[in-house]
């Protein structure tokens, strides 16, 4: 993730000094989320009928090709708009060739009664790596510069290549029998996925709910950081920016590290819809706060919640998930968490310019409030009677 984040910040670097362009920028977001929402399911499927240690491989292999791509580019000085795009788009298929199989994997490393500590310390080491990402990123471009950074960077996915070689988890070392391998068969796959989610109403909400907080929020208030750094501090709005921009990692690394060491929040659908309630309301209050130290705490009241509710809605649909279509279904819930962040750049960036960034997080932090709210209702409603 590290590693992920340090090309993030050294290709968006140079292609910004190089082109100038704000589209480029804005196909950047689009097409590092845009393979989740098409491919999610299918990363999945294959997950679940080849060895998911060798798709992660090769998601690692087109990560390294992606940095190695980036740095032949700038040591020729020879990258055109065409190069930046067609790299963007590796480096997003990568990632979605790298996240439904790892967390399939995890049912093989760990046993079900770890599982939601196995997930919770997954996200944990993600934010951490978003967290330092962007600070060792900056270090590596003012050391070495772009060229030598990023062919740098392509050595950091090396360990994890040589760690699944040999490690000894995957289909061949399971002690169940495996189910029968289903043919992939990409929109069927989708479509058959979701009726499996729409079996089980724990499930189905928990997608739902990842995917609207995804659509209507995700991580687009991010590149609107800088907007809120300006107005909350007038005096140095470029070290508010980094302190906003840590206060929402810090706060779900804390979350991470505090509910593991003391095996707090247990998988409950309950609790995960009060946690994202908190979360809007916590985004709210930031939206909507002229404070800067009361925004920095919300920020991390934010991170915290969010971390926590999306760890546990994970857990919650792994858990149910049957074994015969589980890299499906965790295709789907991905899908759903991830591909859906393409949209969240129209209702808070793109609405932000109509009516203000304040107003248009506000406004989708209460749509966001009123379909968890919708959820909560359909989930704790008893079944009917046979």
């Amino acid at each position: 993730m590290m590693a992920d984040s340090i090309e993030h910040v050294i290709s968006y670097w140079v292609i910004a000094e190089k082109f100038h362009s704000p589209a480029l920028g804005g196909f950047a977001v689009i097409s590092h989320w845009l393979p989740y929402l098409l491919f999610s399911v299918s990363a999945g499927a294959l997950a679940d009928r080849f060895d998911p240690r060798r798709i992660i491989q090769i998601g690692m292999v087109l990560f390294m090709g992606a940095s190695i791509g980036w740095g032949v580019l700038f040591l020729t000085d020879t990258l055109q708009l065409w190069h930046a795009a067609v790299l963007l788009v590796i480096h997003g298929i990568a990632g979605v060739l790298w996240n439904p199989p790892a967390q399939l994997l995890l049912h093989d490393i760990v046993d079900a009664d770890q599982l939601q500590s196995a997930v919770r310390l997954n996200s944990t080491a993600r934010y951490l790596g978003l967290l330092l990402g962007p600070a060792v990123g900056g270090l590596i471009l003012e050391l070495m510069g772009p060229s030598h950074g990023i062919l740098f960077n392509s050595l950091l996915y090396l360990p994890t290549i040589l760690w699944l070689w040999k490690a000894p988890y995957g289909p061949r070392f399971r002690k169940i029998a495996a189910a029968p391998a289903r043919a992939i068969r990409g929109l069927a796959d989708i479509l058959a996925a979701f009726r499996d989610v729409a079996k089980d109403r724990t499930t189905l909400s928990m997608v739902l709910l990842a995917g609207g907080a995804s659509c209507f929020i995700g991580n687009a208030y991010g590149p609107q950081m800088p907007i809120f750094a300006h107005e909350l501090s007038a005096i140095d709005a470029h070290r508010s920016y980094s302190f906003l921009l840590a206060a929402d990692a810090a706060g779900a690394l804390f979350a991470g590290i505090l509910l593991e060491s003391r095996g707090l929040l247990q998988p409950n659908p309950r609790t995960a819809f009060i946690l994202a309630i908190l979360w809007c309301c916590a985004l709210t209050g930031f939206a909507l706060s002229h404070m800067y130290f009361l925004a920095l705490g919300l920020l991390f009241i934010a991170g915290f919640v969010e971390l926590s509710f999306n760890s546990m809605a994970q857990t919650l649909v792994q858990l149910r998930a049957p074994a015969a279509v589980r890299g499906r279904i965790i295709g789907a819930f991905n899908m759903s968490a991830l591909g859906m962040r393409t949209v969240s750049g129209i209702t808070v960036g793109l609405l932000g310019s109509l009516i203000g960034i304040r107003g248009s997080l506000a406004l989708s932090a209460g749509l966001l409030l009123i379909l968890v709210l919708t959820l909560f209702a359909f989930s704790m409603r008893r079944p009917a009677a046979a």
